[in-house]
C-alpha cells in the first residue's frame, strides 16, 4: 500500500473514543452474549431432559441421559464451533468481515430456534434433531469468535483497544448470566402453573407433561439478542484495515471512515492506482500462512495462541458446563429425588446465576479496566497462578469441603478461581491473536487459536463427564463406571 493509506490508519489509532466504538461493541458483542447463552444454557436443562426421556419405572433415582447421549448432548456444540472457527475464520481474511459477519448471526438464529423444536416420536429422534441443530448452532457460533475479535480490533484506536476488544468478549458474561435468568424465570412460572410431588413420592408424577416445553423454551431464548442486531451488523461497513490493507482500497477506507469518525478523510490514488490495485505479488509483506516467512515471524506466537487457549479450555469448559454436578456433589443442591423435575431446574440455575454473578461476571470486567494498564502478559499469567492455586486449595483437602459446615468456603474459592479465569486467561486468549497476527492472516490465526481452545473445552467435557461420577458404584447415574477425580 505504500504511503497511501496512512491517513485511515493513523486516523484509526489515533481516534478519540467515540459513540461508533461503542456501538461496535455493542453489536460485536451481542453476538458473544448470544454464543455464550446458547452454549451454556444446554447445562442448565440436561437433568430436566434425562427425566423426561429416560425415566426407568421402578427406579430409585431420577432418569439420567445415558453416557454416549450426555456426550452428544454436551459436546456436539464444541465439535460445530470448531468446525466454524476454522472455516469462517479463513472465510474472513477470504472475502472480508462483513460480508460473512451476517450468515453467522443468521445461523445463530436458525439453529437456536430449531434445537428448541427437536422433534421425534422417541427418545432417539428428539436427541438426535436436538444434537443436529446445536452442531450447526455451534458452527454459526464459531465464525462469530474470529469475525468479531477481528472487526473490534480494526475498528479500535491504538490507546484502548484492548479494552475494546475485552468488552466484547465480555459480554459472555451477561450472556452465562441471561441464561440462569431465563431458565429461573420459565422454571419458576412453570412450577407454580403446574403443582408437581417431588420424585421420592410419585417418580411418573414428579414429571409433568408440561416440562418439555420448560427445556425448549430456554434454548430457543437465544435467538432473540441475535435477531435484535441483525439490521445494525449488516449496516456496519467493513472494516478500514482491512479495505485498505488486504482489498487495497484506500479510497473506500477512507471514505467508511469518514462516516464513522466524522472527519474528513480523503485518499487519493496513486499515478498508476497502486492504492488500489497494487497487486500482492509485488508486496514483501504477502507470505502467506504455511510459508517459512510466516513461521520465522508469526509461528511461535500462533505456538503461543493456541496451546495455552486450549489448556485454559480444558478447565474452564468443564468447570461450567458440570457446576450442577459440582454443587451436588458438596450437597448445595438437593438431592434430585426430594424435587420434581421443574424444581430442580430453577435450583441448578439459581446456583449457577449466583456463581455467575458473584464471579464470573465480575472477572470479565476487572480485564475491560486494566487490560491496557496491567498488559495482556501479566493479566494472563496472574489468572493462570490463580486459578491453579485456588484448584488446588480445594482439590487436596476435597472431602474437608464437603462438610455442611464448609460448603461457603467451597463456593467462595470456586467463584475466586471463576473470577481469575475471566480476569486472566479467558479474556487475554481472546484479546491476543486479534492483535498480534497481519491484518490478511488474522481472522484465520484467530480462528486457529480459537479452535485450539475447543479442542480443550471438548477434552475437558468428555473427560468430566466420567470423572464426576461417585466412586461408589451404587451412586453412580445408570450407565456410568465409577469416576472421582476431584
Amino acid at each position: 500500500m505504500g504511503r497511501k493509506g496512512g491517513e485511515v490508519l493513523k486516523a484509526l489509532d489515533g481516534a478519540k473514543t467515540q459513540m461508533y466504538h461503542f456501538t461496535a461493541i455493542v453489536i460485536a458483542g451481542m453476538g458473544f452474549f448470544t454464543d455464550t447463552y446458547d452454549l451454556f444454557s444446554i447445562s442448565l436443562i440436561t437433568k430436566l431432559l434425562g427425566r423426561i426421556y429416560y425415566h426407568v419405572d421402578g427406579s430409585k433415582k431420577t432418569g439420567t441421559l445415558p453416557p454416549n447421549v450426555a456426550a452428544a448432548v454436551n459436546g456436539v456444540a464444541f465439535c460445530g464451533t470448531l468446525a466454524g472457527q476454522l472455516f469462517f475464520g479463513w472465510l474472513g481474511d477470504k472475502l472480508g468481515r462483513k460480508k460473512i459477519y451476517g450468515i453467522t448471526l443468521m445461523l445463530m438464529m436458525g439453529c437456536s430456534l430449531c434445537s428448541g423444536l427437536s422433534f421425534g416420536h422417541s427418545a432417539k429422534g428428539v436427541m438426535a434433531t436436538l444434537c443436529f441443530f446445536r452442531f450447526w448452532l455451534g458452527f454459526g457460533i464459531g465464525g462469530d469468535y474470529p469475525l468479531s475479535a477481528t472487526i473490534m480490533s480494526e475498528y479500535a484506536n491504538k490507546k484502548t483497544r484492548g479494552a475494546f476488544i475485552a468488552a466484547v468478549f465480555a459480554m459472555q458474561g451477561f450472556g452465562i448470566l441471561a441464561g440462569g435468568i431465563v431458565a429461573l424465570i420459565v422454571s419458576s412460572a412453570f412450577d407454580h402453573a403446574f403443582d408437581a410431588p417431588p420424585y421420592e413420592a410419585d417418580p411418573v408424577g414428579s414429571t409433568v407433561s408440561e416440562a418439555d416445553y420448560v427445556w425448549r423454551i430456554v434454548l430457543m431464548f437465544g435467538a432473540f439478542p441475535a435477531l435484535m442486531t441483525y439490521y445494525w451488523r449488516m449496516k456496519m461497513p467493513e472494516t478500514a484495515r482491512y479495505t485498505a490493507l488486504v482489498a487495497r482500497n484506500t479510497r473506500q477506507a477512507a471514505r467508511d471512515m469518514s462516516k464513522v469518525l466524522h472527519v474528513d478523510l480523503v485518499e487519493e490514488e496513486d499515478k498508476e492506482g497502486e492504492a488500489v490495485s497494487s497487486s500482492s505479488s509485488s508486496n514483501p509483506n504477502s507470505f502467506g500462512l504455511f510459508s517459512r516467512e510466516f513461521a520465522r515471524r508469526h509461528g511461535l506466537h500462533l505456538v503461543g495462541t493456541t496451546t495455552t487457549w486450549f489448556l485454559l479450555d480444558i478447565a474452564y469448559y468443564s468447570n461450567n458446563l458440570f457446576q450442577k454436578d459440582i454443587y451436588s456433589a458438596i450437597g448445595w443442591i438437593p438431592a434430585a429425588e426430594t424435587m420434581n423435575a421443574i424444581h430442580e431446574v430453577f435450583v441448578v440455575a439459581r446456583a449457577q446465576t449466583l456463581i455467575a454473578l458473584c464471579g464470573t461476571v465480575p472477572g470479565y470486567w476487572f480485564t475491560v479496566a486494566f487490560i491496557d494498564r496491567l498488559g495482556r502478559f501479566f493479566i494472563q499469567l496472574m489468572g493462570f497462578v490463580f486459578m491453579t492455586i485456588f484448584m488446588f486449595a480445594l482439590a487436596i483437602p476435597y472431602d474437608h469441603w464437603r462438610h455442611k459446615d464448609n460448603r461457603i468456603g467451597f463456593l467462595i474459592m470456586y467463584s475466586l478461581t471463576m473470577f481469575f479465569a475471566n480476569f486472566g486467561p479467558n479474556a487475554t486468549t481472546f484479546v491476543v491473536p486479534a492483535e498480534i497476527f497481519p491484518a490478511r492472516l488474522r481472522s484465520t490465526c484467530h480462528g486457529i487459536s480459537a479452535a485450539a481452545g475447543k479442542t480443550g473445552a471438548i477434552v475437558g467435557v468428555f473427560g468430566f463427564l466420567y470423572a464426576a461420577q461417585s466412586t461408589d458404584p451404587k451412586k453412580t447415574d445408570a450407565g456410568y463406571p465409577p469416576g472421582g477425580v476431584r
